[in-house]
């Protein structure tokens, strides 16, 4: 492992940048996530929760749960469910409906099989120790409760990752400049089956590939630009980093008509 990559892990996992710059409130989560509005296949995320919840009564816990996207349609399509949405940070969870609890993934502050059903959706490479917090989320779940983990591939948006790297070496004067942060590299679509088979008997993969087609470069631009809280880790001016992907996107946009972007993610679906 690179001393880059170390210092990235390090960052994406850093317990006061989660909770006090990247998810400080809703803001760069949901510029992440406005970009799948474009991406066909569209993806009904919390509709594909739902369903893999059709079975599920009782207390569903939602770790790391953010903005509240799936608690939220949880609540609304399910209501004889008893949903409670966990996060790190206090500021992201004041916009979401209660009830709500501030607490560390890594230590669950929940009794042992009090969950029907946990979600632990594209945040289990933000903790530090994957496999405890794997255990501790098996911990606090019943023996015929399911588990539903989400992460990229190490391909998702390879595009974004050209894009950067380009835009990062014109800023600094060399044919390619340093990779941006990646998110879930840590804990990605490829290596997640072998971290939550450790813990969980049944591992079952719902793979949701797509393309991403952008005719105006501002839902790009807010992508790379919600990487802001990691601006340290990418070894390059930031600001004029994004300025100078729009440029090159835009360009690309006029002489090819759009810009397109691949995308891999998934679902797992754990059980005992």
């Amino acid at each position: 492992m690179t001393s880059n990559t170390a210092q990235q892990d390090a960052a994406v996992t850093d317990r006061a940048v989660l909770a006090q710059s990247a998810y400080a409130d809703g803001r760069h989560l949901a510029a992440r996530q406005s970009i799948y509005r474009w991406q066909q296949p569209h993806y009904d995320m919390p509709g594909i929760v739902l369903e893999e919840l059709a079975g599920t009564t009782g207390t569903v816990l939602d770790i790391g749960c953010g903005n509240g996207k799936f608690t939220d349609r949880l609540r609304q399509d399910r209501p004889d469910l008893r949903v409670v949405g966990v996060d790190i940070s206090a500021g992201i969870l004041a916009e979401v409906e209660k009830p709500v609890l501030v607490a560390d993934a890594q230590s669950l502050p929940f009794a042992d099989d009090s969950a029907d059903a946990v979600l632990a959706l594209h945040m289990l490479y933000h903790v530090g120790d994957i496999e405890a917090t794997i255990k501790d989320l098996a911990r606090v779940l019943r023996p015929d409760g399911v588990l539903l983990a989400s992460t990229n591939s190490d391909t998702d948006k390879h595009e974004l990752d050209q894009l950067w790297r380009r835009a990062a070496g014109d800023v600094l004067g060399i044919p390619e400049g340093p990779p941006r942060v990646s998110l879930s590299a840590r804990f990605s679509l490829e290596k997640a089956a072998d971290y939550l088979g450790a813990a969980f008997g049944g591992v079952r993969i719902r793979e949701l590939p797509g393309i991403i087609e952008l005719r105006d470069p501002a839902p790009l631009v807010a992508h790379l630009a919600s990487y802001e809280a990691w601006a340290e880790q990418c070894g390059v001016p930031f600001q004029e980093t994004v300025h100078r992907a729009r440029e090159i996107a835009v360009e690309a946009i006029s002489n090819q008509g759009s810009f397109k972007i691949t995308c891999l993610g998934g679902i797992l679906v754990c059980r005992r």
